[in-house]
Parts: structure tokens; sequence; C-alpha cells
């Protein structure tokens, strides 16, 4: 698998994903936008490759895209409320419920 992460607009959001050699051995971040918010619904990664980071990589770039485009976060899945909760240095970016 490779490690490098990709982007793919999906709808009015998108996902960040790591490919891999098929669809169910990708790992992603998906989000659905709601005008300038990123609603983060769903983390998921392999698991024959968890235990690695992957996920936490995915959310980096989440924060990463979210600063460079202008927009807050709304964490829905647990995962990344987790790490909303582990980074308080990212609240700037914490939409309201």
């Amino acid at each position: 698998m490779s490690n490098k992460i990709k982007f793919e607009a999906v709808g009015q959001g998108g996902r960040f994903f790591i490919p891999g050699e098929t669809t169910s051995d990708e790992a992603e971040l998906t989000f659905a936008g709601v005008g300038n918010v990123w609603v983060a619904n769903h983390t998921y990664v392999p698991q024959t490759q968890r235990g690695q980071g992957i996920a936490a990589q995915l959310v980096d770039k989440l924060i990463e895209a979210a600063r460079d485009q202008g927009v807050k976060i709304r964490p829905s899945c647990p995962y990344v409320k987790d790490k909303f909760e582990q980074h308080p240095e990212w609240s700037d970016l914490l939409a309201s419920p």
C-alpha cells in the first residue's frame, strides 16, 4: 500500500485516502461539506493495516486541508472526535454542533 494520501471530491464533500490494491484495501476519512463546515463522518483502515498510525495521518491531512481552505470541522466520527479531544490546539477549527 502506498503511504501517499490523496484527495477525492465526492458530492459536496470528499475523502482523504491511501490507495490500496483494491478498494477494500483503501484507508479513508470521509466528510460532507455543509457551507463552510466539513462534517467528518467516517474513518476506516483495513484490519491488516491497523496500529500503524494511518488513521491519525488521515486526520492530520484533514486538519491541514481545513486550515488551507478556511473551513471548520464538525467531527461526527468517533475517531475524529477523540483526536480533537487529544489536540486542544485544533479547537479553532471546531465547528459548533
